[in-house]
């Protein structure tokens, strides 16, 4: 969604980054930039190493070897966390608190006035079309709407850096694509820089602008694939077709 020209810094750099689980190398020198603005997908097989690779740039776990910046600052010197927003594979929502205390969960920590934490949260479900139903509880709402309210949490604190691991997956084919054009909506109106994980070629087709392919044992990225066409990209247009059928093939 945004071109690196002029662009001084990218939002997420990544150079030479390797991770081991004790004598086993999960992920081998990997490199790459996200720039202002942009989605990039993650794509491979189970086990290439993705949501290891996410969790780094989360700073949820520290990579063994290489540099990671993020907004162009080292990430060992990263401070302000809350320009970043999580979205789980699970949509985590505790049953116990209602939409809108799962949606300021996300708040409870920082030092903003009572006040400003219900107009983001409000704010945060208006943007999801949500705002209805702030009242209710986990349990009464149907697997798109807790897709929607878990998104609204991870918007809450009005990040810059979105990161999703595969957050749409367990979602049926008609609500994973309204989900698709709400995430597309969101990160335009907001000019979100979007790193997701996916193990679905149409899904990284229709959301990316680039995609870092990875090959697993050990995890390394096999190539990067720019994904120029026009939006709206719709699963039965002959372009995105045509994209899906040939990194099917590379995946």
């Amino acid at each position: 969604m945004s071109a690196q020209a002029g662009v001084l810094a990218p939002t997420i750099g990544l150079e030479k980054v390797s991770k081991r689980f004790g004598t086993q190398t999960v992920l081998q020198e990997i490199s790459f930039s996200v720039w202002p603005g942009e989605i990039v997908a993650l794509l491979g097989a189970s086990g290439c190493g993705k949501s290891t690779l996410l969790n780094i740039i989360s700073g949820l776990l520290p990579a063994d070897s290489g540099t990671i910046t993020l907004q162009g600052e080292s990430i060992a010197r990263f401070s302000q966390w809350r320009r970043l927003g999580y979205l789980f594979q699970e949509d985590r929502l505790l049953p116990w608190r209602s939409v809108r205390q799962n949606v300021g969960f996300a708040l409870e920590n920082s030092t903003l006035p009572r006040a400003e934490r219900r107009t983001r949260i409000d704010d945060a479900l208006a943007l999801v079309g949500m705002e209805s139903v702030g009242n209710k509880w986990p349990h009464q709402l149907s697997g798109g709407m807790r897709s929607r309210i878990a998104l609204a949490r991870s918007l809450v604190s009005e990040p810059e850096i979105l990161l999703m691991d595969e957050p749409f997956s367990k979602l049926d084919p008609q609500t994973r694509s309204a989900m698709h054009a709400e995430l597309l909506r969101i990160c335009q109106l907001k000019n979100m820089t979007v790193v997701m994980v996916t193990h679905d070629v149409e899904e990284a087709v229709i959301l990316a602008d680039r995609i870092v392919i990875l090959q697993p044992a050990p995890g390394r990225i096999s190539q990067i694939v720019d994904m120029p066409l026009p939006r709206p990209r719709l699963p039965t247009g002959r372009d995105v077709a045509e994209n899906v059928r040939l990194l099917r093939m590379e995946v």
